[in-house]
């Protein structure tokens, strides 16, 4: 019987992973984008696209990370939109929110610097998440997709609230795992080229379009 590529797993694309308290690279001064295809078992099912945004004059950026899958297999049929908007001040996340608009219903995620922590809400898709953290976060999922994380030993996840662990596997390459999860991200001279999120139905690659 052939299994399903269901919500549960597309929606994992959204766990992608990152970190507190490292040292920062010098602040960028222009707008960054990168485009990915997204691909199920060698067709593509959609797009990601990451943006960094520098606020002239201030100290603030702002990150998003946007995914838009939409699968037809058969008589089953998926549509998943996935964004990510974080407010980066001196380097520190102040405020990240994720929206999901699926044909599952609507679902969201929010981290709120509150002064001397962070208050944590996520509601996904089959995955609820209270909670708060004291320490600032310096580096999140789409830091990833702008630099290779050659000293992060862990990750802030903005879907899960949570935290991924990082991990160097070969020259250029890093695994982030969490709670079973294990994802890996490809570099070529520091740009991320691939992402390979491991699942046991399906891989899903996300590959760079240059």
């Amino acid at each position: 019987m052939r299994r399903r590529v269901g919500p549960r797993h597309l929606l994992w694309l959204a766990g992608l992973g990152p970190a507190a308290g490292q040292a920062q690279p010098a602040k960028p001064t222009a707008l960054a984008t990168r485009r990915y295809a997204i691909e199920v078992a060698g067709i593509r099912v959609g797009t990601m696209t990451a943006t960094r945004q520098p606020q002239p004059g201030t100290p603030d950026v702002t990150f998003t990370l946007t995914s838009d899958v939409k699968v037809n297999f058969l008589v089953y049929h998926l549509k998943v939109y996935y964004q990510v908007v974080n407010q980066v001040h001196n380097g520190q996340l102040l405020l990240s929110t994720v929206v999901a608009h699926t044909n599952q219903g609507d679902f969201s995620s929010r981290t709120e610097w509150k002064g001397d922590h962070y208050d944590i809400v996520a509601d996904q898709y089959k995955y609820q998440h209270r909670a708060t953290e004291p320490h600032p976060i310096t580096y999140t999922v789409t830091n990833l997709f702008f630099g290779e994380p050659t000293s992060q030993p862990r990750a802030f996840a903005e879907y899960f609230g949570d935290y991924f662990a990082l991990s160097p596997a070969a020259a250029g390459t890093h695994r982030a795992q969490r709670d079973g999860r294990e994802d890996e991200y490809q570099y070529t001279n520091g740009q991320l080229v691939t992402i390979i999120k491991k699942n046991s139905i399906k891989n899903f690659v996300i590959r760079w379009l240059p």
